[in-house]
């Protein structure tokens, strides 16, 4: 079989906050690049990307949908493969996942909207992993649409080099086409294809040259900075600058991250969509243009690289798990090096085992198309996993490697669940399972005292999205609790604590006698930090893990209302044991009991979810907003203007904020918008922290 030749591939997403157009935007890529021969919307439910009844019903993407398709550019074919991203904040490992295993991306952007919270959120994202990108400002069909402005907060906000490489010809009713600065031409589309297919090159409009001279020089000027060659010559002569010089440097700095191309349209009227597509094809990474993909290889501990070739040993990372009625579970991956085959073996970094890929696809969102192989560089799903986590890295049994895994936030906000009727308590059980394994941010456990079922999740939005799922796929009716906050706890000194475990039973007893020297972790650790000071054997070695052990398991359980330790630092400074009488689950309950006294005398402390908020509302109702967010315990950090309204920024307690969307409707009259994500852990007040331990207290004591 010929080998593919990897700089005709592109893999992108297209990524913004709620509302920009992503979804619109994708569904006009795969009409014209002639995937679709139907124009889905997402306002009707019949967008092609947004295949889950959920999406269709809400108008929102809910999980990134992967799709192949190719395109025509300067008369050569090229495949591209796109993710389309959810934009709301509840949906931000979709996001994480995607952006770890693409090569570049489209930022959409509203052209009234701008710059909003989760685009801030979605850049950063980009940023941590280094990927490229080029920006659309869509709806430039909208009233208050301003194509400047927007690029202007690119700079500014996200601290960006925004080049514009368009001009557009009017605005809002208006906006008729686009000049395009590279080739100095009107590019304008006919207003009466309705398609948006029929566009034509024309001169500048004479009334626009002075604004498309302005923009040009700006655009070669910052396109010079980046190559001193260009830079002597557009000193000596601008004019002799070629299209061509433009282009390839262009490309290289967007690759660089040094520059953010820029261009706008309106995709729902189907205007400067095949123009995007060019961009995306001429300035986004082919996967050659990327670094090697680097791993730890887990027999020698040793770093490797892989190059993106199909002859060197295979290398993918499962980046998404999905249930799919009709073929079952589906992991989607990101082959890296090396070629896999269907109804190959392939070997599991983190099980340690071989997994058969009984069927490889390439995806047309929902629809699979069946493919004999993959190779490196592309983007599938695999079908036979036995045991499969996202983030796992597949690989070739002799040539072992990890790849670097996603972390995933905690999830902020907990509620109970049981099922309707007691014969489908096996299919809820099951359907959970399956949703805990496709989305990382989802977790389940059983709370010990009560026996409930209790689901995590980021939001209100998200957990109600997937107790619908519940009912729509897995066909289990439930009830469920009113949301409740996960709250965490944490100590503030350090303390010296000795425990003695003594038990005698008749026969061989227990004995365990640890000291220990328990304080916070130190800055940026996570988890136990567990560290081993012991000299001399006075505890034998291999007791020592049962210690860690005891006070990892405790961790669960804080002293004050049995939530959640994060972070903890615990020094093993001596000890002593009995030949006989002591064992290793002697130690282990030591260091249970060891982390519940040390606890109770170190400060503990209760700590609440705080949330970003963004509220953008009519100036005559800021007033209300802000009361609001101060009777809600809210801090407000900053107030703006923005296309004519004022933007309020606070960080408010996550327990304050239960159904706010619908408070802030009855404020505004419905006038007002907002957004929430989560920021950090903070302390709670006294009187509020009472309260919730009494609270906590109380539902065990009910029970």
């Amino acid at each position: 079989m010929a080998k593919a030749d990897l700089k005709y591939t592109r893999n992108i997403g297209i990524m913004a906050h709620i509302d920009a157009g992503k979804t619109t935007a994708t569904e006009r890529i795969l009409f014209y690049t002639g995937m679709t021969h139907k124009i889905g919307e997402t306002h009707d439910g019949s967008a092609t990307m947004d295949w889950m009844e959920q999406e269709q019903e809400r108008g929102i993407t809910i999980t990134s949908a992967a799709i192949t398709t190719n395109w025509k550019y300067n008369g050569e074919e090229y495949k591209i493969n796109i993710i389309d991203t959810p934009g709301h904040v509840d949906f931000t490992v979709e996001v994480e996942r995607s952006l770890r295993v693409l090569d570049g991306a489209v930022a959409v952007f509203c052209a009234v909207g701008g710059v909003e919270p989760q685009s801030e959120t979605v850049w950063r994202q980009a940023d941590k992993y280094g990927v490229p990108r080029i920006g659309f400002v869509n709806k430039m069909d909208r009233s208050g649409a301003n194509f400047f402005e927007v690029v202007r907060q690119v700079k500014e906000v996200l601290g960006a080099n925004p080049v514009p490489l368009q001009v557009p010809i009017g605005a809002e009713d208006d906006f008729t086409g686009v000049v395009d600065l590279i080739e100095n031409k009107a590019v304008v589309w006919f207003d009466d294809d309705v398609l948006g297919a029929r566009y034509e090159l024309q001169d500048v409009p004479a009334e626009m040259a002075d604004e498309v001279e302005e923009w040009r020089g700006k655009l070669i000027e910052s396109v010079a900075e980046y190559d001193d060659e260009l830079m002597e010559k557009y000193f000596d002569d601008p004019d002799s600058i070629t299209k061509e010089q433009l282009l390839d440097v262009l490309r290289q700095a967007t690759l660089d991250m040094k520059v953010v191309p820029m261009l706008c349209g309106s995709a729902f009227k189907n205007k400067g969509v095949q123009r995007l597509i060019d961009a995306v094809v001429g300035f986004l990474p082919a996967p050659t243009d990327v670094a090697e993909i680097e791993g730890t290889n887990p027999r020698t501990g040793k770093e490797e690289a892989r190059p993106n070739d199909e002859d060197a040993p295979f290398t993918a990372l499962a980046f998404k798990i999905a249930t799919d009625p009709f073929v079952g579970r589906l992991a989607f991956m990101r082959v890296y090096a090396g070629r896999i085959d269907s109804g190959s073996y392939v070997w599991n970094s983190r099980t340690e085992k071989k997994e058969r890929i009984s069927r490889l696809y390439q995806m047309k969102s929902k629809q699979q198309l069946p493919k004999e192989s993959i190779s490196a560089g592309d983007i599938c799903a695999g079908v036979g996993f036995k045991d499969i986590r996202t983030g796992d890295t597949l690989c070739d049994e002799k040539h072992p490697i990890v790849l670097e895994s996603m972390e995933f936030p905690d999830p902020v906000i907990a509620v109970s669940v049981e099922p309707k009727s007691q014969k489908d308590m096996d299919k809820l059980g099951n359907g959970l399972a399956k949703l805990a394994e496709e989305d990382p941010t989802f977790r389940v456990e059983t709370d010990e005292e009560s026996g409930q079922t209790i689901i995590r999740g980021m939001g209100e939005l998200h957990l109600e999205i997937l107790i619908d799922r519940l009912k729509r796929e897995f066909k289990v009716e439930c009830n469920q609790g009113r949301p409740q906050v996960n709250y965490k706890e944490a100590i503030t000194k350090t303390v010296d604590h000795r425990e003695v475990f003594k038990k005698q039973t008749g026969g061989r007893g227990k004995f365990a006698d640890v000291v220990v020297k328990v304080g916070p972790a130190d800055e940026g650790e996570d988890g136990l930090q567990f560290v081993d000071l012991i000299k001399g054997g006075n505890i034998p070695k291999e007791f020592i893990p049962s210690v860690e052990k005891g006070f990892k398991d405790a961790m669960k359980n804080g002293v004050l209302a049995g939530f959640n330790v994060d972070s903890l630092k615990v020094e093993l400074l001596d000890g002593s044991f009995h030949p006989v009488d002591s064992d290793q689950l002697s130690f282990e309950v030591a260091g249970r009991q060891a982390f519940k006294a040390a606890s109770m005398k170190a400060k503990p402390v209760l700590l609440e979810p705080i949330m970003r908020v963004e509220v953008v509302t009519p100036e005559e109702y800021m007033g209300d907003v802000i009361s609001d967010f101060n009777k809600r315990r809210g801090q407000v950090e900053g107030m703006e203007s923005k296309s004519g309204a004022r933007v309020v920024k606070a960080m408010v307690p996550l327990a304050e904020m239960f159904g706010y969307v619908t408070a802030l409707r009855t404020i505004s009259s419905g006038r007002a918008t907002s957004s929430m994500e989560f920021s950090h852990f903070e302390e709670v007040s006294k009187n509020i922290a009472t309260e919730v331990v009494k609270e906590a207290k109380g539902k065990v004591e009910l029970l």
